[in-house]
């Protein structure tokens, strides 16, 4: 894959996560018994770059993202929030991706990064809040991690395998891969 096209590919991502990311803001919350949860939709993007681009890039997408995001429509505590959830989500998703596709599928993968974004947004609830009593909430985030995780990685399996051009993206990355081994 060329540099530019490379480029070109990221550049797109990173639109389509922000365009989810302000579309997702738009919805009210889905879960009454859980505010403040959401679906976590753009984190569809984040399953298709971890499954046809480095980690480098996948975090550059989502560094993108976070920043956009924020400048369209979020403040200083919604960026905390995200950028907390989002960093330890990548790390887990991409440490549970390195199993191999033997042992977890993108479900799994994007399971991992439901539950770990809602252990981030926790972690900085319960500093701002000076407390560690804010975890308490976490069982119930977790749930909902755990269905809209499947959502996710449903839908992110489902593009993989149908869109020509993600297909081709995830080739020509298994096929670097398999050489670089």
């Amino acid at each position: 894959m060329t540099k530019n096209r490379r480029l070109v590919y990221i550049a797109l991502l990173a639109a389509q996560a922000v365009v989810i990311s302000l579309l997702e803001r738009a919805i009210p919350f889905p879960f009454a018994f859980a505010p403040g949860a959401k679906l976590g939709l753009a984190n569809i993007i984040t399953c298709i770059s971890l499954y046809t681009l480095s980690a480098k890039d996948t975090f550059m997408i989502i560094c993108i993202r976070l920043v956009l995001s924020t400048l369209l429509g979020g403040t200083i505590s919604t960026f905390m929030y995200s950028a907390a959830g989002a960093i330890l989500s990548f790390l887990g998703m991409w440490l549970v991706q390195q199993l191999g596709p033997k042992r977890v599928s993108i479900i799994g993968v994007s399971v991992t990064g439901g539950i770990l974004h809602n252990v981030g947004q926790l972690v900085i609830a319960s500093w701002i809040a000076g407390t560690w009593s804010v975890m308490l909430y976490l069982p119930v985030l977790s749930f909902i991690g755990i269905l809209s995780g499947i959502a996710v990685g449903i839908a992110a399996n489902y593009l993989l395998k149908n869109v020509q051009t993600l297909r081709m993206f995830a080739d020509a990355k298994q096929n670097q891969v398999a050489t670089q081994k």
